[in-house]
């Protein structure tokens, strides 16, 4: 086996029938159950643990990848947080789209505190396709406009980037937020706090794909989208 192919391996089954399942599973609003009928139909039996274990696995394998081909944020980032259940309980996602729609980031938190806005807001710049943007569009949130000011006092933040404020202001990732809510209500909450993590990491990196913020790679071209996956785990002819 090639060294692109090494996280495949120990695996039963091909990387190719790994990668079809782990797509599908995170690209539409689908419960393990349907995944686990589809590849049956073609006379592959794949029981639903693996595909969970698959899932868990590679999903945010795929968004560590697919982001290396990403088109740069423009305009401003729109950010706000939604609810997702975690081991019976509410925890917050905190996520921001661009001016044009697209996914900057996204943050799994116990909290929304202001240390969990200056930790999103890290991590986000810190990404190779982003940049300060001039403009952050919030909810009236209190912890977002401390944890601004902070990042700007200590050079984190370009001290002239605007800070709007706003309950009606941030429709744009409000809107956005459905394409997460849609893919994990089937799902019924997760267990536990990594496998959420890792399983919205890979929601977000195939709504990127979806989105067409992937270079070269339509957003409504899914074979496109199936040769990108599968270049990034070098498994491209």
């Amino acid at each position: 086996m090639s060294g692109a192919r090494r996280p495949f391996r120990g695996f039963r089954f091909p990387a190719e029938v790994v990668l079809w399942a782990v797509r599908w599973r995170l690209r539409f609003p689908v419960s393990y159950r349907d995944p686990e009928s589809m590849p049956a139909d073609r006379g592959v039996e794949v029981d639903r643990v693996s595909l969970y274990r698959w899932v868990r696995r590679f999903a945010p394998e795929l968004e560590r990848r697919t982001r290396r081909h990403l088109r740069p944020c423009r305009g401003p980032w729109h950010v706000d947080e939604t609810f997702v259940r975690v081991g019976g309980g509410w925890r917050h996602l905190h996520r921001a789209v661009d001016g044009t729609g697209r996914t900057v980031d996204l943050l799994l938190s116990a909290t929304r505190d202001k240390k969990a806005a200056e930790r999103f807001f890290r991590r986000a710049l810190a990404r190779e396709n982003t940049r300060n943007p001039r403009e952050i569009v919030t909810d009236r949130l209190k912890s977002y406009p401390g944890a601004l000011r902070e990042m700007k006092r200590d050079g984190e933040l370009w001290r002239l980037v605007r800070h709007r404020r706003g309950r009606w202001l941030n429709d744009r990732v409000e809107q956005d937020h459905r394409r997460v809510k849609r893919r994990t209500r089937p799902m019924l909450g997760f267990g536990g706090f990594v496998t959420a993590r890792r399983t919205l990491a890979g929601v977000e990196a195939m709504a990127m794909l979806t989105k067409g913020r992937v270079r070269a790679v339509p957003g409504d071209d899914m074979p496109a989208q199936r040769a990108l996956v599968h270049q990034v785990f070098g498994l491209a002819a």
